[in-house]
C-alpha cells in the first residue's frame, strides 16, 4: 500500500515526507474553515436582525440559536479535543441568553477565530491520538472532519431559513 502511494505521489512529481502530509492536511482544514467561516458570517448578515427568532417548526432551533450552537461546538471541540484544554470559560451556557443579531455574529466571529488558532498550533504527531468521546474514542482527525461537518450541517439549515423567508443566500465560499 505505501508503494502504490509512493508511485502515485512520485508520478504527480510530489514527494511529500511523512512529516509534510499532516502539516498539509491541518493547513487544508485551516484554509476550509476560513472560507466557512465567511460563507457563515455572509449567511448570518443577511438574515434581518427581525427574523434571528425565526424557525421553521417549534421544534426546531431558531436561526439565532443555530448560529450559537455552531459557535458552542467549534469551541468545545478546538478546545477540549484538538487543544485539549479545558471548555473555554468565553464559551458559556449564557450564550443561549444572546438575541440580538449583531452579539450573535460576534460570537460567531470568535469561536471560527478560535478554533482556526487551535488548529494552527495543532501538533501533526498528536493527530493518531484517541480520545474519549460521548460517540466512542475518536482521533484528531476524526475530530477535524467533524467540526467541519458539523458546522456545515447546520449552516445548511440557516441557508434553507433564509429560502424560507425569500432572501437569496450568498454564491457559496469553499475550498
Amino acid at each position: 500500500m505505501r508503494y502504490r502511494l509512493f508511485i502515485v505521489l512520485f508520478l504527480s512529481g510530489e514527494v511529500l515526507s511523512a512529516q509534510t502530509i499532516p502539516q498539509k492536511l491541518i493547513d487544508s482544514h485551516i484554509e476550509k474553515l476560513t472560507n466557512a467561516k465567511a460563507y457563515t458570517l455572509a449567511v448570518a448578515r443577511l438574515m434581518p436582525a427581525a427574523l434571528y427568532r425565526f424557525k421553521p417548526v417549534e421544534d426546531e432551533m431558531s436561526f439565532g440559536e443555530q448560529l450559537i450552537h455552531i459557535s458552542q461546538n467549534l469551541y468545545w471541540l478546538s478546545s477540549a479535543y484538538i487543544a485539549e484544554i479545558a471548555h473555554p470559560p468565553a464559551a458559556s451556557k449564557d450564550d443561549l441568553l444572546l438575541t440580538d443579531k449583531d452579539s450573535i455574529i460576534a460570537r460567531v466571529e470568535k469561536a471560527y477565530a478560535y478554533t482556526i488558532e487551535s488548529i494552527a498550533k495543532l501538533d501533526t504527531g498528536s493527530l493518531s491520538r484517541e480520545l474519549p468521546f460521548f460517540a466512542g474514542n475518536k482521533n484528531k482527525y476524526q475530530i477535524l472532519n467533524l467540526i467541519e461537518d458539523h458546522q456545515t450541517h447546520h449552516r445548511a439549515q440557516l441557508v434553507v431559513y433564509l429560502r424560507l423567508n425569500g432572501i437569496k443566500p450568498p454564491s457559496y465560499i469553499g475550498w
